[in-house]
Protein backbone atom coordinates (compact mmCIF):
# COMPACT_ATOMS: atom_id res chain seq x y z
CA UNK A 1 0.00 0.00 0.00
CA UNK A 2 1.70 3.30 -0.60
CA UNK A 3 2.67 5.52 2.23
CA UNK A 4 -0.30 7.98 2.74
CA UNK A 5 1.47 10.51 4.88
CA UNK A 6 4.53 10.90 2.78
CA UNK A 7 7.19 9.20 5.30
CA UNK A 8 8.27 5.97 6.88
CA UNK A 9 4.44 5.33 8.18
CA UNK A 10 2.95 2.98 6.27
CA UNK A 11 -0.76 2.17 6.44
CA UNK A 12 -0.05 -1.72 5.16
CA UNK A 13 1.94 -2.04 8.52
CA UNK A 14 -0.54 -0.94 10.91
CA UNK A 15 -3.19 -2.56 9.15
CA UNK A 16 -1.20 -5.86 9.44
CA UNK A 17 -0.94 -5.66 12.90
CA UNK A 18 -4.68 -4.68 13.61
CA UNK A 19 -5.84 -7.99 11.73
CA UNK A 20 -3.54 -10.06 13.92
CA UNK A 21 -4.81 -8.50 17.14
CA UNK A 22 -8.87 -8.47 15.83
CA UNK A 23 -8.18 -12.53 14.82
CA UNK A 24 -8.25 -13.09 18.65
CA UNK A 25 -11.77 -12.33 19.72
CA UNK A 26 -12.23 -10.96 23.06
CA UNK A 27 -15.57 -10.45 24.62
CA UNK A 28 -15.99 -8.86 27.69
CA UNK A 29 -17.66 -11.66 29.34
CA UNK A 30 -15.21 -14.07 28.07
CA UNK A 31 -11.98 -13.39 30.33
CA UNK A 32 -10.13 -16.02 29.59
CA UNK A 33 -10.45 -14.84 25.95
CA UNK A 34 -9.52 -11.46 26.75
CA UNK A 35 -6.52 -12.86 28.58
CA UNK A 36 -5.49 -14.25 25.20
CA UNK A 37 -5.99 -11.19 23.62
CA UNK A 38 -3.62 -9.22 26.10
CA UNK A 39 -1.04 -11.88 26.05
CA UNK A 40 -0.83 -11.37 22.01
CA UNK A 41 -0.88 -7.49 23.21
CA UNK A 42 2.35 -7.73 25.90
CA UNK A 43 4.37 -9.78 23.45
CA UNK A 44 4.06 -6.93 20.76
CA UNK A 45 4.92 -4.31 23.59
CA UNK A 46 7.96 -6.63 24.73
CA UNK A 47 9.31 -6.63 21.70
CA UNK A 48 9.14 -2.63 21.08
CA UNK A 49 11.42 -2.22 24.33
CA UNK A 50 8.40 -1.90 26.95
CA UNK A 51 8.40 -2.82 30.64
CA UNK A 52 5.26 -4.35 31.52
CA UNK A 53 3.42 -4.65 34.26
CA UNK A 54 -0.08 -6.83 34.74
CA UNK A 55 -2.60 -7.21 37.58
CA UNK A 56 -5.60 -8.58 38.00
CA UNK A 57 -8.84 -6.47 37.75
CA UNK A 58 -10.77 -8.07 40.29
CA UNK A 59 -14.12 -8.89 39.22
CA UNK A 60 -14.90 -11.83 36.39
CA UNK A 61 -12.93 -10.11 33.96
CA UNK A 62 -9.77 -10.04 32.68
CA UNK A 63 -6.13 -8.49 33.46
CA UNK A 64 -4.79 -4.89 33.63
CA UNK A 65 -1.41 -4.45 31.82
CA UNK A 66 0.70 -0.92 31.37
CA UNK A 67 3.41 -0.86 29.48
CA UNK A 68 6.29 1.39 30.10
CA UNK A 69 8.64 3.67 28.02
CA UNK A 70 10.94 5.91 29.46
CA UNK A 71 11.41 9.47 28.22
CA UNK A 72 14.37 11.55 28.27
CA UNK A 73 12.69 13.11 31.48
CA UNK A 74 11.65 11.80 34.32
CA UNK A 75 8.16 12.62 36.22
CA UNK A 76 4.95 12.74 35.23
CA UNK A 77 4.44 11.86 31.86
CA UNK A 78 1.80 10.57 28.73
CA UNK A 79 -0.87 7.92 28.95
CA UNK A 80 -2.12 5.92 26.33
CA UNK A 81 -5.17 4.86 27.48
CA UNK A 82 -7.69 2.05 25.79
CA UNK A 83 -9.30 -1.28 26.20
CA UNK A 84 -9.06 -4.51 24.84
CA UNK A 85 -12.17 -5.65 25.31
CA UNK A 86 -14.90 -6.10 22.68
CA UNK A 87 -19.05 -6.23 22.45
CA UNK A 88 -18.44 -8.82 20.09
CA UNK A 89 -19.35 -13.25 21.46
CA UNK A 90 -16.56 -15.54 20.29
CA UNK A 91 -17.32 -16.83 16.99
CA UNK A 92 -18.15 -13.46 15.27
CA UNK A 93 -15.59 -13.36 13.45
CA UNK A 94 -16.41 -16.91 12.02
CA UNK A 95 -19.47 -15.64 10.80
CA UNK A 96 -21.48 -12.34 10.93
CA UNK A 97 -18.76 -10.08 11.04
CA UNK A 98 -15.61 -11.99 9.13
CA UNK A 99 -12.38 -9.86 9.40
CA UNK A 100 -12.01 -9.31 5.67
CA UNK A 101 -10.90 -6.11 3.70
CA UNK A 102 -13.35 -4.87 1.07
CA UNK A 103 -11.94 -1.93 -1.13
CA UNK A 104 -10.33 0.38 1.20
CA UNK A 105 -12.11 -1.02 4.39
CA UNK A 106 -11.15 -3.42 7.17
CA UNK A 107 -13.97 -5.18 8.73
CA UNK A 108 -13.97 -7.28 12.14
CA UNK A 109 -14.92 -7.43 15.65
CA UNK A 110 -12.78 -4.81 17.11
CA UNK A 111 -10.85 -3.28 14.91
CA UNK A 112 -12.95 0.12 15.11
CA UNK A 113 -13.48 -0.08 18.70
CA UNK A 114 -11.00 -0.47 19.70
CA UNK A 115 -7.66 -2.63 18.81
CA UNK A 116 -7.19 -0.87 15.84
CA UNK A 117 -6.61 2.49 17.90
CA UNK A 118 -4.30 0.72 20.63
CA UNK A 119 -2.25 -0.81 17.67
CA UNK A 120 -1.96 2.75 15.71
CA UNK A 121 -0.62 4.23 18.96
CA UNK A 122 2.12 1.51 19.63
CA UNK A 123 3.02 1.60 15.57
CA UNK A 124 3.03 5.62 16.09
CA UNK A 125 5.54 5.58 19.02
CA UNK A 126 7.26 2.90 17.44
CA UNK A 127 7.91 4.84 14.37
CA UNK A 128 8.70 8.20 16.21
CA UNK A 129 11.23 6.69 18.31
CA UNK A 130 13.06 4.91 15.36
CA UNK A 131 13.28 8.72 13.63
CA UNK A 132 13.65 10.70 16.44
CA UNK A 133 14.73 8.54 19.56
CA UNK A 134 13.01 8.97 23.01
CA UNK A 135 10.19 11.28 23.76
CA UNK A 136 10.76 14.04 25.62
CA UNK A 137 8.51 12.51 28.24
CA UNK A 138 7.95 8.87 29.38
CA UNK A 139 4.74 7.51 27.86
CA UNK A 140 2.65 4.27 29.86
CA UNK A 141 0.71 2.61 27.80
CA UNK A 142 -2.93 1.43 29.74
CA UNK A 143 -4.99 -1.38 28.69
CA UNK A 144 -7.99 -2.48 29.93
CA UNK A 145 -10.32 -5.35 30.20
CA UNK A 146 -14.16 -4.37 30.69
CA UNK A 147 -14.19 -1.00 29.44
CA UNK A 148 -17.77 -2.01 27.13
CA UNK A 149 -18.83 -3.26 31.01
CA UNK A 150 -18.20 0.59 32.41
CA UNK A 151 -15.39 -0.34 33.32
CA UNK A 152 -16.46 -1.71 36.98
CA UNK A 153 -13.42 -3.39 38.09
CA UNK A 154 -10.84 -0.71 36.75
CA UNK A 155 -12.38 2.89 37.35
CA UNK A 156 -10.16 3.39 40.26
CA UNK A 157 -7.53 1.88 38.92
CA UNK A 158 -7.17 4.25 35.77
CA UNK A 159 -8.01 7.35 37.81
CA UNK A 160 -4.96 6.47 39.84
CA UNK A 161 -2.78 5.83 37.33
CA UNK A 162 -4.09 9.35 35.11
CA UNK A 163 -3.09 11.15 38.36
CA UNK A 164 0.53 10.33 38.22
CA UNK A 165 0.45 12.06 34.34
CA UNK A 166 0.72 14.96 32.79
CA UNK A 167 -1.35 14.36 29.85
CA UNK A 168 -3.62 11.83 28.82
CA UNK A 169 -4.54 10.13 25.14
CA UNK A 170 -7.22 7.93 24.39
CA UNK A 171 -6.62 6.12 20.82
CA UNK A 172 -10.74 5.61 20.71
CA UNK A 173 -12.56 5.67 17.43
CA UNK A 174 -12.49 9.36 15.67
CA UNK A 175 -16.09 10.04 15.81
CA UNK A 176 -17.25 11.61 12.45
CA UNK A 177 -13.80 12.47 11.57
CA UNK A 178 -13.21 14.30 14.51
CA UNK A 179 -11.38 14.43 17.75
CA UNK A 180 -13.17 14.20 21.04
CA UNK A 181 -12.19 17.00 23.29
CA UNK A 182 -15.32 16.39 25.45
CA UNK A 183 -18.13 12.97 26.45
CA UNK A 184 -21.22 12.90 27.60
CA UNK A 185 -22.51 11.44 30.95
CA UNK A 186 -23.08 7.66 31.17
CA UNK A 187 -25.25 6.03 34.13
CA UNK A 188 -26.11 2.13 34.11
CA UNK A 189 -29.41 1.01 36.25
CA UNK A 190 -30.64 -2.30 36.77
CA UNK A 191 -34.43 -2.33 36.99
CA UNK A 192 -35.57 -5.59 38.82
CA UNK A 193 -39.89 -6.10 39.27
CA UNK A 194 -40.96 -9.26 41.44
CA UNK A 195 -44.64 -10.23 40.94
CA UNK A 196 -47.01 -12.87 42.63
CA UNK A 197 -46.72 -16.54 40.79
CA UNK A 198 -49.62 -18.50 39.26
CA UNK A 199 -50.38 -20.66 37.07
CA UNK A 200 -50.95 -19.16 34.22
CA UNK A 201 -53.87 -21.44 31.96
CA UNK A 202 -55.88 -21.64 35.24
CA UNK A 203 -55.03 -18.91 37.76
CA UNK A 204 -54.47 -16.41 35.22
CA UNK A 205 -55.91 -13.60 37.34
CA UNK A 206 -54.38 -14.32 40.74
CA UNK A 207 -50.84 -13.43 39.96
CA UNK A 208 -49.10 -10.76 38.77
CA UNK A 209 -46.71 -10.79 36.33
CA UNK A 210 -43.41 -8.75 36.74
CA UNK A 211 -42.89 -9.12 32.72
CA UNK A 212 -46.13 -7.17 32.00
CA UNK A 213 -44.77 -4.41 34.58
CA UNK A 214 -41.55 -3.91 33.31
CA UNK A 215 -42.79 -4.06 29.41
CA UNK A 216 -44.61 -0.74 30.99
CA UNK A 217 -41.79 0.49 32.62
CA UNK A 218 -39.88 -0.14 29.45
CA UNK A 219 -42.31 2.07 27.20
CA UNK A 220 -42.25 4.60 30.20
CA UNK A 221 -38.42 4.75 30.53
CA UNK A 222 -37.58 5.28 26.92
CA UNK A 223 -40.35 7.75 26.09
CA UNK A 224 -38.37 10.32 28.36
CA UNK A 225 -35.46 10.47 25.49
CA UNK A 226 -35.27 13.91 24.43
CA UNK A 227 -32.24 14.62 21.63
CA UNK A 228 -33.48 18.03 21.70
CA UNK A 229 -31.55 18.30 25.20
CA UNK A 230 -28.86 15.77 24.35
CA UNK A 231 -30.65 13.16 27.75
CA UNK A 232 -31.61 9.54 26.67
CA UNK A 233 -32.80 6.30 27.96
CA UNK A 234 -32.08 2.99 26.53
CA UNK A 235 -33.04 -0.06 27.46
CA UNK A 236 -30.51 -3.02 26.30
CA UNK A 237 -31.13 -6.43 27.87
CA UNK A 238 -34.41 -7.46 29.33
CA UNK A 239 -34.60 -11.02 31.46
CA UNK A 240 -37.72 -13.03 33.10
CA UNK A 241 -39.73 -15.57 33.61
CA UNK A 242 -38.91 -19.36 33.77
CA UNK A 243 -42.10 -21.08 31.95
CA UNK A 244 -44.68 -19.93 29.67
CA UNK A 245 -47.48 -21.62 32.35
CA UNK A 246 -46.36 -20.06 34.98
CA UNK A 247 -47.09 -16.46 35.95
CA UNK A 248 -43.37 -14.64 36.23
CA UNK A 249 -42.72 -13.52 39.44
CA UNK A 250 -39.47 -11.75 38.47
CA UNK A 251 -37.97 -9.38 35.31
CA UNK A 252 -34.78 -7.74 34.93
CA UNK A 253 -33.50 -4.57 32.54
CA UNK A 254 -30.48 -2.81 31.79
CA UNK A 255 -30.87 0.48 31.52
CA UNK A 256 -28.34 2.67 29.63
CA UNK A 257 -29.05 6.60 30.41
CA UNK A 258 -26.91 9.54 29.01
CA UNK A 259 -26.57 13.21 29.60
CA UNK A 260 -25.18 15.90 27.90
CA UNK A 261 -24.61 18.40 30.94
CA UNK A 262 -24.86 18.71 34.88
CA UNK A 263 -28.43 19.46 34.57
CA UNK A 264 -29.18 16.41 32.43
CA UNK A 265 -27.17 14.74 34.47
CA UNK A 266 -29.63 15.56 37.73
CA UNK A 267 -32.59 15.23 35.20
CA UNK A 268 -31.45 10.95 35.00
CA UNK A 269 -31.11 10.71 38.60
CA UNK A 270 -34.09 12.55 39.51
CA UNK A 271 -35.99 10.64 37.03
CA UNK A 272 -34.37 6.58 37.61
CA UNK A 273 -35.94 7.62 41.31
CA UNK A 274 -39.13 8.37 40.25
CA UNK A 275 -39.84 5.43 38.97
CA UNK A 276 -43.23 3.58 40.44
CA UNK A 277 -44.31 -0.19 40.16
CA UNK A 278 -47.12 -0.08 37.25
CA UNK A 279 -48.66 -2.89 38.75
CA UNK A 280 -50.54 -3.47 41.81
CA UNK A 281 -48.85 -6.32 43.40
CA UNK A 282 -45.85 -5.78 41.74
CA UNK A 283 -42.86 -4.65 43.73
CA UNK A 284 -40.01 -2.67 41.65
CA UNK A 285 -36.18 -2.11 42.41
CA UNK A 286 -34.05 0.32 41.17
CA UNK A 287 -29.98 0.03 41.23
CA UNK A 288 -27.61 2.46 39.78
CA UNK A 289 -24.40 0.54 38.06
CA UNK A 290 -21.44 1.73 36.49
CA UNK A 291 -21.09 5.40 35.47
CA UNK A 292 -18.93 7.63 33.49
CA UNK A 293 -18.94 10.97 34.60
CA UNK A 294 -19.54 13.87 32.31
CA UNK A 295 -16.30 15.32 30.69
CA UNK A 296 -15.96 18.50 29.04
CA UNK A 297 -13.26 20.52 27.61
CA UNK A 298 -10.54 21.82 29.80
CA UNK A 299 -8.34 24.63 28.63
CA UNK A 300 -5.47 21.61 28.59
CA UNK A 301 -7.44 19.10 26.79
CA UNK A 302 -7.92 22.63 24.25
CA UNK A 303 -4.32 22.69 23.94
CA UNK A 304 -3.46 19.42 23.42
CA UNK A 305 -6.00 19.88 20.29
CA UNK A 306 -4.15 22.57 19.17
CA UNK A 307 -0.91 20.36 18.91
CA UNK A 308 -3.19 17.74 17.22
CA UNK A 309 -4.83 20.23 14.72
CA UNK A 310 -0.99 21.39 14.06
CA UNK A 311 -0.01 17.85 13.26
CA UNK A 312 -2.64 17.49 11.16
CA UNK A 313 -2.52 20.66 8.86
CA UNK A 314 0.95 19.59 8.04
CA UNK A 315 -0.50 16.42 6.34
CA UNK A 316 -3.12 18.63 4.68
CA UNK A 317 -6.07 17.34 7.16
CA UNK A 318 -8.45 19.71 8.48
CA UNK A 319 -8.90 18.54 12.03
CA UNK A 320 -12.04 19.78 14.33
CA UNK A 321 -13.34 18.46 17.73
CA UNK A 322 -16.31 18.48 19.43
CA UNK A 323 -18.19 16.73 22.57
CA UNK A 324 -20.11 13.36 21.59
CA UNK A 325 -21.78 10.29 23.62
CA UNK A 326 -20.33 7.14 23.25
CA UNK A 327 -18.45 6.44 26.52
CA UNK A 328 -14.94 5.87 27.24
CA UNK A 329 -12.45 5.90 30.19
CA UNK A 330 -11.29 8.99 28.91
CA UNK A 331 -14.52 10.04 30.93
CA UNK A 332 -12.57 9.57 34.26
CA UNK A 333 -9.84 11.06 33.35
CA UNK A 334 -11.37 14.28 31.61
CA UNK A 335 -13.59 14.65 34.47
CA UNK A 336 -10.71 14.73 36.91
CA UNK A 337 -9.65 17.80 34.97
CA UNK A 338 -6.38 16.06 33.23
CA UNK A 339 -5.91 17.13 29.75
CA UNK A 340 -7.20 14.41 28.21
CA UNK A 341 -7.83 13.81 24.20
CA UNK A 342 -9.93 11.63 23.08
CA UNK A 343 -11.31 10.23 19.66
CA UNK A 344 -7.44 9.84 18.54
CA UNK A 345 -7.68 6.08 16.30
CA UNK A 346 -9.06 5.05 13.77
CA UNK A 347 -11.63 6.29 10.96
CA UNK A 348 -14.39 4.34 10.19
CA UNK A 349 -18.02 3.13 11.54
CA UNK A 350 -19.96 0.63 12.72
CA UNK A 351 -18.93 0.37 16.63
CA UNK A 352 -21.02 -2.43 18.49
CA UNK A 353 -22.40 -3.46 15.14
CA UNK A 354 -21.48 -6.29 12.46
CA UNK A 355 -20.96 -3.34 10.34
CA UNK A 356 -17.93 -2.57 12.56
CA UNK A 357 -15.08 -1.41 10.24
CA UNK A 358 -11.96 0.67 9.59
CA UNK A 359 -10.44 3.27 6.73
CA UNK A 360 -7.52 1.66 5.96
CA UNK A 361 -5.92 4.74 3.79
CA UNK A 362 -6.31 6.73 6.76
CA UNK A 363 -4.62 4.85 9.15
CA UNK A 364 -0.79 6.25 8.24
CA UNK A 365 -2.03 10.32 8.59
CA UNK A 366 -4.00 8.95 11.97
CA UNK A 367 -0.60 7.41 13.06
CA UNK A 368 1.14 10.44 12.23
CA UNK A 369 -0.97 13.04 13.72
CA UNK A 370 -0.58 10.91 16.98
CA UNK A 371 2.93 10.58 16.97
CA UNK A 372 2.89 14.34 16.58
CA UNK A 373 1.33 14.76 19.86
CA UNK A 374 4.06 12.19 21.38
CA UNK A 375 6.70 14.50 19.99
CA UNK A 376 5.63 17.62 20.88
CA UNK A 377 4.43 17.42 24.72
CA UNK A 378 6.46 18.91 27.59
Amino acid sequence: MDNQAGNSFSSQEILDGIMRWAAVESPSVAPEAVARMFDLAERDFRQAGAAIDKEAAGGECGPIMRARFDGKQQGPGILVLGHLDTVHPVGTIEGPLKLRIEGDRLFGPGVFDMKGGLYLALYALRRLQAESGQTELPVTFMMIPDEELGSPNTRALIEQEAARHKYVLVPEPARLGKLVSGRHAFVRYTVRTRGKPAHAGADNAVGRSAIRAMARLIETIESATDMSRLVSFSVGVVNGGLFVNVIPTECTAQVLCVASSPDNLAYVYDFMASLKSPIDGVELEVVKGAERPLFQASPGTLQLFEIARLAAAELGIALEHGQFGGGSDGNFTGALGIPTLDGLGVVGGGAHTLDEHLVISALAPRARIFAGLLAQLR
